[in-house]
């Protein structure tokens, strides 16, 4: 039998968001019943919210929290991986809502991509938000005090290029002395660090052309023949001698078929040459950005890390 509406028997006023709200006596047959478990234990999400407006487009990040109180939690920023170009920011964020789960505020940077602004707009642009984090912790539940900071892919690129060159004013759209956090801690999964010799080892693209990733980064042009515009973006480059880096951990599977094994080999030599603390693990067979470095026991390395290395208070 169809539903008819029928007028109200009775109208009650809108209750305050104050008052105690009474349980409904109303029942019916069968009718199952579950109790109520109130007590929040997942991570949320705040996302699209905006942090700077630069070559004509508005950047934003997502942050993900653990579940809202006031309390405040260290800040791990994670920069996704996109071979520069446009980005799905919040592609981790069912994955790392596991680690915002261990008492971390986690938050998603949208850089420009490559095609929209060229190296090194995505470091200026992480600096920048880096810089609005710091200046918004307070609405988003961030602890004041040093930050993590994560990529993957492009985004390890850009991320470890951020820790290298924070005193670099080339590498920043604002004064270098303007306030920033302190990165106390770098986590690099599968990042290449030398544009210039990623075909030295087996891949399934080109990474030399002017319209492979690469030579997009760096304004559409031969890798190989523009020496003066790929040197800038590599990573070892940045590395000198009697330098004072956070302890970097790098992850990288040996069957990465888009940036090969090598770059990570190229850096963490580098950063062990300089004195650098650094912990390099090969995921044997793994192959770029597959499951292995999403499973609980590989973000249980990275969280681990992290907490090694996070200042005391």
């Amino acid at each position: 039998m169809p539903y008819t509406p029928v007028p109200p028997a009775r109208w009650i006023e809108p209750l305050t968001m104050e008052d105690e709200f009474p349980d409904s006596p109303l029942t019916t047959e069968p009718m199952l019943v579950l109790e109520a478990d109130t007590l929040p234990d997942r991570a949320q999400a705040m996302i699209g919210i905006p942090y700077a407006e630069k070559s004509g487009r508005t950047l934003h990040l997502a942050v993900v929290a653990p579940p809202w109180s006031t309390e405040t939690y260290p800040l791990v920023v994670f920069v996704q991986g996109s071979a520069w170009r446009e980005q799905q920011v919040g592609a981790r964020i069912p994955t790392l809502g596991a680690v915002a789960e261990r008492g971390y505020v986690v938050a998603f940077v949208e850089y420009r991509p490559s095609s929209v602004a060229g190296f090194p707009a995505q470091v200026r642009d992480v600096r920048t938000a880096l810089r609005y984090l710091q200046a918004h912790a307070a609405d988003l539940h961030i602890a004041p005090g040093p930050i993590a900071l994560w990529g993957d892919s492009s985004g390890a690129h850009t991320a470890v290029l951020t820790a290298l060159t924070s005193d670099d004013p080339y590498f920043s759209d604002e004064p270098v002395d303007a306030p920033s956090p302190e990165i106390y801690a770098v986590v690099d999964y599968y990042g290449p660090t030398d544009i210039s010799r990623m075909n030295e080892e087996p891949s399934v693209q080109d990474h030399r052309a002017a319209d492979s990733p690469e030579g997009l980064l760096i304004g559409g042009v031969d890798v190989l023949d523009n020496p003066e515009r790929a040197n800038p973006t590599v990573l070892m480059t940045h590395i000198g001698e009697g330098r004072h880096l956070p302890p970097f951990l790098v992850i990288h599977g040996s069957a990465d078929r888009l940036v090969p094994f090598g770059q990570s080999i190229l850096l963490v030599e580098a950063l062990r040459a300089a004195g650098q603390d650094v912990t390099f693990y090969k995921i044997a067979a793994a192959d770029h950005g597959d499951p292995s470095f999403w499973k609980p026991a590989t973000l249980d390395l990275v969280v681990d890390f992290i907490e090694s290395h996070r200042p005391a208070g």
